[in-house]
């Protein structure tokens, strides 16, 4: 019956918190149409909504998981981490921030010769590993089961060793008046270094990022020296980055 397919559908998202549609159809031998109608019913429940290419229960409390991160705006955050490997030349030295949107990058650079990449994020590293031009330097610390990444302050520590060329950073929201701001009080250390040890910092953030405010402010917008984003963002956005010298970087 329908009705009994909905609700086990409803807790098969439940249970496994962000599932694609594939996943949906393929559990449950029904057609796309099929799930469209059934997903009509199940989306009117507040706690969960549609994503891209999937569906997600959302958390009562605490920081969104790094899977449920990486199917969201999947295509735009692949159309900015294009753009942003299109600033990287050969020999730099690069740090790439923990984050769904950075890292994509990876597959831009795999033909760019001796490229040396810093990062604290187990999925980047991992995504590297084939690369043999992919120079890779793990920061130290305390895993982070949520964001995949090493915290604490010995990644701090090992950052002040090194001249970083580019970074690549990553936000959950930016703003005039707050900066760029993170969720994640364990990494927001980290994120100030490397703004600090970097010769040139580019952001890379989606427009639903734009006017965002999170828990942490890790730098000013002034100190980004390129926005890397998939669509201009708004008019006040855009005069204070190009009147503080700095650039917006549009993906197409």
């Amino acid at each position: 019956m329908r009705s009994q397919r909905i609700e086990e559908i409803r807790k098969y998202i439940y249970e496994n918190k962000t599932v694609t549609l594939d996943d949906i159809c393929e559990t449950f031998q029904v057609s796309k149409s099929t799930l469209r109608r059934d997903l009509s019913a199940i989306l009117q429940s507040s706690d969960i909504k549609k994503i891209y290419g999937g569906v997600t229960a959302l958390p009562k409390k605490g920081l969104v998981s790094f899977e449920e991160r990486n199917i969201s705006n999947l295509e735009a955050k692949r159309r900015i981490a294009a753009a942003a490997a299109a600033l990287i030349q050969e020999n730099d030295i690069i740090f790439i921030d923990s984050g769904t949107t950075t890292l994509p990058i990876i597959d831009y650079i795999k033909e760019k010769r001796n490229i040396t990449v810093l990062t604290n994020n187990v999925e980047i590293i991992l995504h590297a590993i084939p690369y043999e031009n992919i120079n890779i330097i793990s920061l130290s610390g305390t895993l982070s089961r949520k964001t995949l990444s090493f915290t604490g302050a010995s990644a701090v520590q090992v950052l002040q060793n090194y001249n970083i060329s580019k970074a690549f950073m990553a936000t959950t929201g930016f703003s005039i008046e707050n900066g760029v701001t993170n969720s994640s009080p364990l990494e927001s250390d980290i994120k100030r270094a490397v703004v600090q040890r970097s010769q040139k910092v580019h952001l890379l953030a989606d427009s639903s990022k734009c006017n965002i405010v999170s828990l942490i402010t890790y730098c000013g917008l002034d100190k980004i020296n390129t926005l890397v984003t998939d669509a201009s963002p708004s008019k006040e956005i855009c005069n204070f980055v190009y009147n503080n010298g700095n650039e917006i970087l549009v993906a197409k």
